[in-house]
This record gives C-alpha cells, structure tokens and sequence, in this order.
C-alpha cells in the first residue's frame, strides 16, 4: 500500500498534518495544479496503514482520510518490485 494525496482534490488545508499521530504530513511548500499548496509527505512508510493494512485486513488509523473534506487522501497498491539492470561507470 502506498500513500498518495490527489493534488487535484486538495485545497491545502492542513488538517492532515494537525491530525497525523506519525507525523508523516508536513505543510507544503510549493503550489499543487489549482493554486493551493498541497502537503508534502514526509517518510510515508512510517504509515500504518501503508505497511500493516494488507496483513490485517482492515484500515488501522486513516486518520488523515477521515478528516479530510475533499477526500484527496487515500492509499492505492503498489506494483510488485520489479528488477532494472543498472550501468554503473567509473
């Protein structure tokens, strides 16, 4: 699971960055495609959600979803770890 906030939904209103116990929102500093300044993520696998959510089969916190009025929050899975050849030159 991966934490992601859509920048078109959001208005910068920081109430997820008041309400998160891991502090994982920290107020933003550059403006998002409407003009607001969108929160930025700071270490979001700190997240319960992100890391324990598929283990026990139910949302842990979510505090930041609950409280957010334009829904711009939500967790979406991620794609399996996939190899990439990597060129190293000296």
């Amino acid at each position: 699971m991966k934490l992601v906030i859509d920048e078109h939904r959001c208005k910068g209103c920081n109430l997820c960055t008041m309400v998160c116990p891991y502090r994982i929102f920290q107020e933003g500093k550059r403006p998002g495609p409407r003009g607001y300044v969108i929160p930025a993520l700071d270490q979001p696998e700190r997240c319960t959600n992100c890391r324990l959510q598929k283990i026990y089969g139910r949302q842990l916190c979510g505090m930041c979803q609950l409280t957010c009025p334009d829904q711009a929050i939500a967790w979406i899975e991620e794609k399996p770890y996939e190899a990439h050849k990597v060129v190293i030159e000296y």
